[in-house]
């Protein structure tokens, strides 16, 4: 039986590694915690998971085929839990890196229940969705 407890780890190909790092360093405050570069993987702690970042042009990132772009994704997106969620602050911070989010905040159900959440998208067209608390039954 497979018990599931959390999400481990999240692994994305990316065209320039650097600026992907750069990216999720300054706009989401993940902290790189290891890098592997005969393999072209940057591993970047969000929260108690991974994000892991591939260049396309590193060892494992060639084994991918076509890397993402505006027509093909990595994924359709992944989901940050943060708190809190103050969508006026998280829209100002997104625009201090010339980010505009794909729309407003939207109610959403994700693991805890329902709750607000804001959508953007990174340097490589991954989706990536900010997820607050989910608002009380009832």
């Amino acid at each position: 039986m497979v018990n599931i407890q959390a999400i481990d780890h999240l692994v994305l190909r990316v065209v320039d590694l650097e600026r992907s790092v750069h990216f999720y360093q300054q706009v989401l405050g993940c902290e790189v915690v290891k890098r592997q570069a005969h393999l072209g993987l940057v591993h970047l702690r969000a929260g108690s998971s991974l994000i892991d970042l591939i260049s396309l042009v590193g060892k494992l990132g060639q084994q991918g085929g076509r890397g993402p772009g505006v027509e093909g994704h990595n994924v359709d997106h992944f989901c940050l839990r943060i708190e809190p969620f103050d969508e006026a602050g998280l829209v100002a911070h997104l625009a201090a890196f010339g980010i505009t989010p794909l729309g407003p905040a939207s109610l959403n159900f994700g693991a805890e229940g329902q709750g607000l959440s804001l959508y953007f998208k990174d340097p490589d067209n991954n989706i990536i969705e900010l997820k607050g608390p989910a608002f009380p039954a009832g």
